[in-house]
């Protein structure tokens, strides 16, 4: 497994997929989730909308992943999931962001895609520690056996850079 830290955009990444951090709608929404739905272009939403509720208002539960294809953007699918809101940590927050991963990169797996990119998942707007989701995301993918996938943990800021990186380094 090959595993490489970037700063940037993760819409411009050329990967076979594109983890999006969701909202349980799958509507579109703030920050990745929003910067996503803006690259992938209508038709984005429109598949989307097509993805069965599993509760009103919800196509995707906390942890669980839906696929879309990439439509406008560079990668060919949007693997969509929905992170935990931080609580404090102990409400099972690290279990739900570690879900989100493993199943993330299940899919990935299972589609025989090469490549994979993953945004900090739960750190913007749902307010998880940086260092704390770091930690699960690096150790989850040294978990997996997906050795054939190459994953990107792309990082909008030199912070969550840093912090993915310290991560890799323990």
């Amino acid at each position: 497994m090959w595993i490489e830290v970037v700063e940037g955009d993760i819409t411009r990444l050329e990967v076979d997929a594109i983890v999006n951090a969701a909202a349980p709608s799958l509507l579109g929404g703030g920050g990745v989730d929003g910067a996503i739905h803006r690259a992938a272009g209508p038709r984005l939403l429109e598949a989307c909308r097509v993805l069965p509720e599993v509760s009103p208002g919800v196509r995707c539960r906390v942890g669980d992943v839906r696929v879309t294809p990439g439509f406008d953007l560079p990668a060919r699918y949007v693997i969509h999931t929905v992170g935990p809101i931080w609580r404090g940590g102990n409400h099972g927050e690290a279990g739900e962001l570690a879900a989100c991963y493993r199943h993330a990169i299940r899919v990935a797996s299972g589609l025989e895609l090469t490549s994979i990119a993953f945004p900090a998942i739960s750190c913007g707007v749902y307010g998880y520690p940086v260092a704390a989701a770091s930690a699960v995301a690096v150790a989850v993918i040294h978990a997996t056996q997906a050795r054939d996938v190459a994953i990107t943990l792309c990082c909008y800021s030199p912070e969550t850079a840093d912090a993915v990186r310290r991560a890799l380094l323990t």
